[in-house]
């Protein structure tokens, strides 16, 4: 329900672009995000550090598209968002007991300490490139292609990377068969 709950602003963004215009979509998103976020509290009495600062960058990069009628801003909302993803994985490498992945993940799957900081540092990669891809598609794509790319392609490459990181970690997922044979 969260995952879902975090596309929420995403899809009606680009309903609201498709219909109207990125202005329209800009006011949209930010109604949303607070919807989301007030929900998030009313339901889990609980808001993550992360959708409090999404929520703080869509009211100042979406009230700066808006008051200066200049997309511009909104679509830098999302590199910076990457870029602090990334900043947040790369600083978890020396910065406390365990790398961010870990802190996330540890309750899943046991993996060596050098797979959780490669792990991390793949995540950190991923973010921060994803920030430079969408400047990138900014300055040399029409905002409508920048929208399909946020709304679609973004997405889209982090279930691949998803599903590259799966078939990476496969190799340390313990086989079930070998454990019940230990305890025979």
């Amino acid at each position: 329900m969260k995952q879902l709950l975090e596309f929420f602003p995403i899809l009606l963004f680009f309903i609201a672009f498709k219909v109207y215009d990125i202005y329209v979509a800009t006011a949209v998103v930010m109604m949303a995000t607070i919807l989301q976020v007030t929900f998030m509290w009313f339901k889990y009495h609980k808001v993550e550090t992360m959708q409090w600062v999404t929520l703080g960058l869509v009211m100042v990069m979406g009230g700066a598209t808006l008051y200066f009628q200049d997309a511009q801003f909104i679509k830098w909302k999302f590199s910076i968002i990457e870029w602090l993803f990334g900043l947040v994985f790369l600083g978890s490498q020396f910065i406390g007991k365990k790398p961010f992945i870990e802190r996330m993940m540890s309750d899943n799957m046991t993996l060596p300490d050098n797979i959780w900081k490669r792990l991390n540092l793949l995540w950190a990669s991923f973010f921060i490139a994803v920030g430079f891809l969408n400047v990138y598609v900014m300055f040399h794509y029409s905002t409508d292609d920048w929208v399909s790319f946020k709304t679609f392609i973004a997405p889209a490459l982090m279930v691949a990377f998803i599903v590259l990181q799966m078939v990476y970690l496969y190799q340390y997922i313990p086989d079930p068969s070998e454990s019940t044979e230990t305890e025979e």
